[in-house]
């Protein structure tokens, strides 16, 4: 059986990727550009990607495929439907960032809600000296107890931010999905979390019902000026108006963990707000604690070892 995994690299090098129980060849390659994913997997019997795409051009050519195991939650890098008609298992990684991910969430926001960038960088600047006094109040630092935490997204990893939300003080709010009512006592509607929220958190996968979900009108609907943080998915908020909204005080901060490119192309807008204080950007690591890392490739291998057993898990095709 040959196993081939197009992006190694994807996963740090110090993560133990254990090796199946079963008679295999694996291939790793460290990055495959899409270009090259037809002749690489064109006599693999199981697929591994994390970030590059299998189109069915690329599985016209490998008739032997019968897995394809994504190293990640997300499955848009695999044409599930392509598969589906070929009898081809397409395999997922579930429930693995529940820590990681809330947390990196909560370091984003105590670090805007602090203005902790906008101190340290007064600092360098030689701001505490220029005081004359044991501390300076140049930039607002606001208490997150008492305050509204809009959650968008009520899945694993949205609801472990809304118990840390609940732990630290916070009056928490589920937001409804966009346009939908009916959902139940549990849920707010979208447009109410929306105006009430002193801080917004995004959650939920992006499929066409998600695409932009954050766009110009709901900048708009924002009343408290609240913080806009995204460790989900980029394309979740129309990025353009990102800026936009800053510049305009419809929002006090934006985290962002991930965006439509990665890393950003030259002309991204998100170039332009690096510079200021309340705009953090960090690449794509919510997920990265090493505890994280590790139970992933961990999953990655029982996928692959259910499959082999003829007991296949973390279907997503089936």
């Amino acid at each position: 059986m040959n196993i081939v995994f197009l992006d190694r690299d994807t996963i740090p090098q110090q993560t133990c990727l254990r090796r199946g129980s079963f008679p295999h060849a694996w291939i790793d390659y460290g990055a495959t550009d899409p270009r090259q994913v037809a002749e690489r997997i064109r006599d693999a019997d199981i697929v591994v990607t994390n970030k590059v795409p299998v189109t069915a051009a690329a599985l016209d050519d490998a008739p032997r495929v019968k897995l394809i195991a994504i190293a990640a939650t997300g499955t848009n890098v695999v044409d599930i439907g392509v598969c589906t008609a070929r009898d081809i298992v397409v395999s997922n990684i579930r429930d693995y960032a529940v820590h990681t991910v809330p947390e990196h969430t909560f370091a984003l926001i105590f670090a805007l809600r602090r203005s902790l960038i906008a101190y340290r960088e007064s600092v360098r600047a030689g701001r505490w000296e220029e005081s004359g006094q044991f501390c300076y109040f140049d930039h607002p630092i606001r208490d997150l107890a008492g305050s509204t935490l809009g959650v968008i997204g009520d899945g694993a990893l949205g609801r472990a931010v809304a118990r840390l939300g609940e732990a630290l003080g916070m009056h928490v709010l589920l937001a409804a999905h966009k346009g939908r009512a009916g959902m139940g006592s549990l849920y707010t509607s979208f447009d109410t979390v929306l105006r009430t929220s002193d801080v917004i958190t995004l959650h939920c996968p992006l499929n066409s019902q998600t695409r932009d979900l954050i766009d110009t009108r709901e900048f708009e609907l924002m009343e408290r000026n609240p913080l806009l943080i995204n460790t989900a998915r980029g394309g979740l908020v129309n990025e353009r108006a990102v800026g936009r909204a800053l510049a305009e005080g419809r929002i006090s901060g934006a985290g962002f963990d991930v965006a439509t490119s990665e890393p950003l192309g030259v002309d991204h807008p998100f170039h332009a707000l690096l510079k200021f204080p309340n705009f953090i950007l960090t690449p794509h690591v919510a997920w990265a604690s090493e505890q994280a890392v590790q139970a992933l490739a961990d999953q990655l291998i029982d996928n692959i070892e259910a499959f082999v057993r003829g007991t296949p898990r973390n279907v997503v095709n089936s």
